[in-house]
């Protein structure tokens, strides 16, 4: 340990990726600035912040299946390895710098033996991938997400659920209990069941894991609604944000929990021969919708410009990123990939200099280093070829 610096309190000091995806081995060492990765498109730029994201709870930036991660040599079908990500956190306490060792992964298994992602701590094996929210938080801007206003609801959806589980990593839990109770209600709903205490069982649990779901989603957007009003102006327009659903509105009005939740039963059960009918649930929390305005121009989020629409969900990140900073009293790691994008110099150099004066670990990617010159050394930059990092200039 050492005397603290004017380091992010929460960085990453080391980044070692092995067996994952086009990567056989890459180290970086980093210095705590924010890190700048250029380099032509497929050199594994965006692989390495996916290794990143999953130094969190969840499925990483891409939600694929871990089984999908590990590297594949030129010409084999599938891989043939397991993957590891490990990296050293540095976090100041107590005017020194702790270090701790994290690290996520999945060891190559042979036949019908499942693959299981493991996470270790300083060495010890975790019973889940939540101990890591205790350590590190993590949040992204990835291109796909460019279209998050156009794109349909339930897009919006997993966005905002992980804006959530920021706060709460539970959240995450929860929703997959959701989702598994959903599917088979719809399995009985399509194969013309009828049996009502075996419906009546599984709609218990939707109620109770979906009002749990509406219930951070609502408090979640009430904590950013008033960061995002208490922000000084700059050049990200601020978000009017609102949530569509009927779970989320009931609970915004300040109905107690355990109303709601009986109130979605009941729903449940009176709407059984429509749902039946549809061959599927058509009420509940897997159907709500976050809207989004550009406030300034009291415009919906869709119908601003693709430079406007990148400007708002910027805006979104970075109060997000400001209000878990107060909350959990350190920084998370911000991966914004591509994120030059859309942006004019103007933007670009004003969030450069929002994410230094923020002091966060951002990791941003690029094909054209010139777009990243107004942050200069304020940044440590890499070079990223052929699946390989190295020290470069901007």
């Amino acid at each position: 340990m050492r005397e603290t610096d004017n380091r992010p309190s929460v960085h990453l000091s080391r980044l070692v990726v092995t067996h994952f995806r086009s990567y056989e081995r890459a180290a970086l060492v980093l210095d705590g600035r924010p890190v700048v990765l250029t380099g032509p498109n497929g050199a594994g730029k965006t692989n390495l912040l996916e290794a990143i994201s999953l130094l969190s709870p969840g499925r990483g930036l891409r939600g694929v299946p871990f089984s999908e991660l590990g590297y594949r040599a030129p010409g084999e079908a599938e891989a043939r390895h397991g993957w590891a990500v490990a990296a050293t956190l540095q976090r100041a306490q107590d005017d020194m710098w702790d270090e701790t060792s994290i690290g996520t992964g999945q060891t190559a298994t042979s036949g019908d033996v499942p693959r299981v992602r493991t996470v270790r701590i300083d060495g010890e094996t975790q019973s889940s991938a939540g101990s890591l929210a205790e350590y590190l938080r993590v949040l992204w801007l990835t291109p796909a997400q460019d279209r998050l206003f156009v794109d349909s609801a339930g897009a919006r959806r997993r966005f905002l659920d992980r804006l959530v589980m920021g706060f709460d990593p539970s959240h995450g839990t929860r929703v997959n209990a959701f989702e598994k109770a959903l599917r088979e209600r719809n399995r009985l709903l399509s194969e013309d069941v009828r049996d009502a205490m075996w419906y009546a069982a599984i709609e218990e649990q939707i109620a109770e894991y979906g009002v749990a779901m509406a219930a951070a989603r609502v408090e979640t957007i009430a904590r950013l609604k008033g960061a995002i009003e208490a922000a000084a102006e700059s050049a990200f327009p601020k978000a009017h944000l609102a949530l569509e659903g009927a779970l989320e509105a009931s609970l915004g009005q300040g109905e107690p929990a355990t109303d709601v939740e009986d109130q979605y039963r009941a729903l449940l059960q009176e709407h059984r021969p429509r749902d039946r009918g549809a061959g599927r649930t058509l009420d509940g929390p897997h159907r709500s919708d976050l809207l989004v305005r550009h406030a300034p121009k009291d415009m919906e989020a869709q119908a601003c410009s693709t430079g406007e629409q990148k400007a708002l969900l910027l805006g979104l990140i970075l109060a997000n990123a400001r209000l878990l900073t107060r909350a959990m009293g350190a920084p998370p790691l911000l991966l914004l990939d591509e994120v030059a994008a859309h942006l004019d110099s103007e933007r670009r150099a004003a969030l450069f200099d929002e994410l230094c004066d923020m002091g966060v670990q951002a990791w941003m990617t690029g094909t054209d280093a010139t777009l990243f010159q107004a942050i200069g050394e304020r940044a440590q930059a890499f070079t990223v070829r052929d699946n390989h990092a190295e020290i470069g200039r901007l």
